[in-house]
């Protein structure tokens, strides 16, 4: 019997099938990832809202730190151009990483390990859309995590999040991102893993700031 029909037979059993309901509702959600998408850019109307609101959800300040860019595609008439981590499923930053910093992620996306990083740019010479910022203070990448937080903040519907199924021997965003910054020392901060739907868990996914 499957596990989750197992569950069930289990709760009914006790009488508990509403919590069972819950649950599994918590469990299927724990076992996806979500995709920023750019859904038209055409909508866009260059208000940077989802800059601010990315800046904040990393507890950062100025638009620099932002991990989500929206600059004009050559003057008002021309619209605007969101440039974003699009959760490459063979991520090029990562491929030209020389010391295991930009690691691939299942799902799509990239997990950076800021404790191993040597600051050489690679990464960020190898994207081919230019979504791989940089953080002049700390010398270091900084790259959109797909927690969805900004999308929560676009007027126009221009940004959306899409959740993926987990393959079946990844393990949940929750246990990868628990696993990898309990590590010894180790600053992380994972793409195509984020959970956020509102500040306070954006917060909370982001533990170690890149």
């Amino acid at each position: 019997m499957p596990c989750v029909g197992r569950c069930e037979f289990y709760f009914t059993i006790l009488g508990r099938r509403e919590r069972f309901i819950a649950v599994a509702g918590k469990w299927r959600e724990e076992m996806t990832i979500k995709h920023l998408k750019v859904v038209d850019t055409e909508r866009c109307v260059g208000c940077q809202n989802c800059m601010f609101a990315c800046v904040r959800a990393f507890g950062e300040v100025g638009l620099a730190k932002s991990r989500i860019f929206v600059r004009s595609a050559g003057g008002m008439e021309r619209g605007f151009v969101v440039i974003v981590c699009r959760a490459c499923e063979n991520p090029p930053c990562a491929a030209v990483c020389p010391t295991n910093a930009l690691t691939p992620r299942k799902g799509g996306g990239v997990r950076l390990n800021l404790s191993k990083c040597i600051g050489c740019g690679n990464c960020q010479r190898a994207c081919i859309i230019g979504c791989v910022f940089w953080d002049e203070a700390s010398n270091k990448p900084m790259i959109c995590i797909q927690c969805g937080y900004c999308a929560n903040f676009c007027p126009h519907g221009v940004l959306s999040v899409e959740r993926i199924e987990v393959p079946d021997d990844c393990e949940s965003d929750e246990n990868s991102v628990e696993s990898v910054a309990s590590s010894e020392g180790s600053e992380f901060v994972e793409s195509g893993a984020g959970k956020a739907e509102t500040e306070t868990e954006a917060k909370e996914e982001v533990s170690v700031h890149a």
